[in-house]
Formats: C-alpha cells, structure tokens, sequence
C-alpha cells in the first residue's frame, strides 16, 4: 500500500481538508483527511546554513552599507604608540620652549599696565594659550595623521550615509537586551578583561623593577624628580602601547575572522543572485550589447589590413585578406550589411583598400563564412580572380 499526496514537497498539518488516494493493487481509493492542511517542506529548510564565501557582489553592498573590516583596537594602540613615541622624542625640545615661554610670560607681568583687570587677564591667558598650542600642535598632527592613515590602510576611501540612517531595532529595548548577551559582548568582555589584565601586568613589572630608583628619588631635587616621573611614565606608556599593538594585531585576526563569517552565505542566496545577475533580461542585453561593440570594434580595426572589399554593391560588403605566409586560403577579415556595410566601404577607401562589386560573390561570402574563417573551396576561384584583378591594379606579385 503506497499513500500518494498532491504535492511532492509537502506535509500533512492540522488545519483543512485533503485529498490523498490510497492505491490497493491496481486500483484507487480517495480519502480525504478532516481539518488537515499542505505545508511546503522549503519553509523547514535549513537557509540558515551559511557555508559559501560571500561574493563580489555581497562584498560590494555590505561596504556600500558600512559594513567594512576594521580594529578599532589597532587604531587605537597604533594612534597612541606614535603619539607617546613622538612626546619622548620631543620631549626635551618641548619642555625647553615651554620653560622659555613661561619666563618671557613671567618678564611680561611688568609690562602689562592693566595686569589686574578683566581686559590684561584675557590678554595674558590669550597669549598663554596660543604659546602652549603652538609648542603642543605637532603632537595633536601626529595623533591625527596617524588615525587617518591608521583607518585608510584598513578600510581605504569610503563615504556612506547608510550608517546615519534611522533604524527603529537600534532603539529596540529587545534588540539591545539580545546585543547584551551576545557572542560578541561576551566576547567584547574578555577582550577587555584580557587587556586591562595584560597592560596592568607590563606597567606593574616595569614598576617593580624600578623600586629601587624609585626609592632614590626621594634624595632627588624637586625639579629633577619631576623629571624622573615623566621619564619613567614615559617609558611605562610606550611599553603599554607596544603591547597594546600586538593585542590590536590579534583584535584585527578576530575582526577578519568575524567579518568573513557574517558575509558567508547559504547556497541558496548564492543561485539567487547568479539567478539575478545572469537571468536579468536587462543584464544580459547589455553584455551582449557590450561584446558586439567590442567585436565591431575589432573587426573594423582589421579592415585596413585587407586586400580588398567585395559588396553587392549597397548591402553587403566583405573584406577579405590573403597572405601564403599565414594562411593556404584567403581570410574574411569583416563582414557587414546596410550600416555596417557602409562603414566597411569608407574605412576601405580611407585606408586606400580596393572596393570591387560582385553582387553573387559578396552575398555568398556574406552568408556562408565567418570572420575569421577560410574562404571555402567553392568560393575559392572566384575570390582568386578578385584578388588577381587587385593585384593586377597594384601591379603586385602574389601567388593565389
């Protein structure tokens, strides 16, 4: 007994009536099933199993969204690295020039006759001001050129709107508690475990093995002990960075990892969009529009390099060249009727390539051969007393 139901890709659910027959030997009974209803198997299937590389195509769209692969975490440490690099070597530099500043402040207290009112005070915090900017600048140039490079050789040029967009699931209390336990966060969270843990850990050690100075810097002068601090800060933040760096690196591997994951697609995707790139009407129009112009454009280059044009003589022309060294046979190099004719005719005559009308001959030709085909043998005598007669015109040798 074998039950045979309507649809192939279907299930029995509760919900309306269905007919289903039961076949006994050679013969069939209807049944119908009470409050039963077909439900297509494709809704149970498994779409959510993303195992293709994502395409060109879904590369495209997902950066044109801002979906781009970057490490903030890179940026960061690399941003710092450079800017606490450029402080240590410009740091003597810049302590001199804030030194000076500050004593030709200081020189300048005499000469301000309305020192104590609400018009010197902003003239002096106003010339303070512009003298520190002036020394600390380059800092901030540094920070800023290092986070444009930083960013440009990660994610290049890009200038999206779509990131500015409103989205009510970026509001959504239930999006944002899902968010919150996420793999991500979770993920998220030991990043910043790890790397407050490991950046607490360098600057500890380095600490440590600085007691002892740290304890002789009691006997120290107040200037110099100032300078010992900033040293040592100095070499504890540039220590931090480096690892900040390599944590950053590793922060990168995840973000690709992690990018490349949420771009896969299932198989099914994959066919719909070669379903939609390739089987667009439209789409196909155009590449084939697209390869007749390129070959147009070929074949009309080849005509100056013919021995002659053979037309009918306003329909049809064919350009045809002969060369023992390259072929047994003559060659059609172009081909053309009504406006591509035409265009054959006057690349011809500019090109000084003999024209000769042979309405049967240039028909056949038209019909019968290829751009880039021999002339086949049944054309072959005629097309040689063409050639003949061409070369009889230009007073030229060739064997046909």
């Amino acid at each position: 007994m074998k039950i045979q139901k309507n649809d192939k890709n279907s299930i029995v659910n509760l919900n309306n009536h269905v007919n289903t027959k039961i076949n006994m030997g050679s013969r069939s009974y209807p049944i119908k099933y009470q409050g039963m209803q077909l439900v297509n198997l494709q809704l149970f299937a498994d779409s959510g199993d993303k195992t293709e590389k994502a395409t060109p195509k879904k590369r495209r769209k997902a950066r044109e969204e801002g979906q781009v692969l970057q490490s903030r975490e890179l940026t960061s440490a690399i941003v710092l690295l450079c800017l606490f690099i450029t402080i240590k070597v410009a740091g003597s530099f810049m302590y001199e020039q804030l030194y000076e500043n500050f004593l030709i402040i200081y020189s300048d207290f005499e000469k301000i006759s309305d020192l104590y009112t609400i018009k010197g005070i902003s003239k002096l915090s106003i010339n303070m001001i512009l003298r520190f900017l002036k020394i600390v600048a380059p800092i901030f140039v540094v920070a800023l050129l290092t986070g444009i490079a930083s960013g440009y050789a990660q994610v290049g040029f890009l200038f999206t709107t779509k990131t500015l967009s409103f989205k009510f699931n970026r509001i959504n209390p239930l999006n944002g508690f899902k968010k919150l336990f996420s793999l991500r966060s979770v993920a998220e969270l030991v990043k910043s475990i790890l790397k407050i843990v490991i950046i607490g850990y360098i600057g500890y050690s380095y600490l440590i093995d600085e007691a002892s100075n740290i304890l002789n810097a009691m006997d120290m002068d107040v200037i110099s002990i100032a300078a010992y601090i900033g040293i040592t800060s100095m070499n504890v933040a540039i220590r931090m960075c480096i690892v900040m760096l390599v944590l950053g690196v590793l922060d990168y591997g995840y973000q690709w990892w992690e990018y490349e994951k949420n771009l896969k697609m299932s198989k099914q995707e994959v066919k719909q969009e070669i379903k939609e790139s390739e089987g667009n009407p439209e789409i196909k129009g155009k590449r084939k529009q697209k390869h007749r112009q390129m070959a147009l454009r070929r074949m009309l280059q080849d005509i100056p390099k013919a021995d002659v044009v053979i037309t009918n003589p306003t329909h049809f022309a064919v350009a045809v060249k002969y060369d023992p060294k390259v072929s047994d046979a003559p060659t059609v190099v172009a081909k053309g009727q009504d406006y591509i004719a035409l265009r054959i005719k006057e690349i011809a005559k500019e090109n000084k390539v003999e024209i000769v009308e042979n309405k049967v001959l240039a028909r056949a030709l038209y019909s019968t051969v290829e751009i880039g085909e021999k002339i086949p043998p049944e054309l072959f005598q005629a097309v040689a007393e063409v050639l003949a007669f061409v070369y009889s015109l230009k007073n030229k040798e060739k064997v046909i």
